[in-house]
């Protein structure tokens, strides 16, 4: 089982569409896999009709994962985008402030890091450091 997060904490996955990777997907796909050494170059043409894209992150060290997020959604994408993987709660902000909506982690992660962990960085967009060097806040 897994544990979907977001900005109000733990919840169930709602997602019922099940993903295809992103290496195999055609034309009529509604939801992406992509892995963390994905190229977004090669994804921002096939982004039509696609709802749903999660973004894989094998270990939280790895921060391919919040790059990709962040170029797709500079190239226009404005469906949903989930992190699922070795994500912890300290990367929450970073994983908002990137472009993603979710966090997909493990029942076994969710254990370690419980709920009020996540939510002590859900109100992330009050804790960013450069807006608050330029004086905007």
């Amino acid at each position: 089982m897994t544990v979907i997060i977001t900005d109000t904490g733990f919840g169930t996955d709602d997602w019922t569409k099940g993903f295809v990777p992103a290496n195999e997907a055609a034309n009529d796909v509604v939801s992406l896999d992509v892995a963390s050494d994905a190229d977004p170059a090669t994804l921002t043409g096939h982004l039509t009709g696609v709802e749903m894209i999660r973004i894989d992150f094998p270990s939280f060290a790895d921060g391919r994962g919040f790059t990709i997020a962040r170029q797709l959604r500079l190239a226009g994408y404005k469906g949903r985008l989930r992190a699922k993987g070795h994500v912890i709660s300290d990367q929450y902000a970073m994983a908002r402030r990137s472009g993603f909506d979710e966090v997909e982690i493990s029942d076994d992660l969710a254990t370690r890091q419980p709920e009020a962990d996540w939510l002590a960085r859900a109100d992330w967009q009050a804790h960013d450091y450069q807006a608050r060097m330029r004086g905007n806040r």
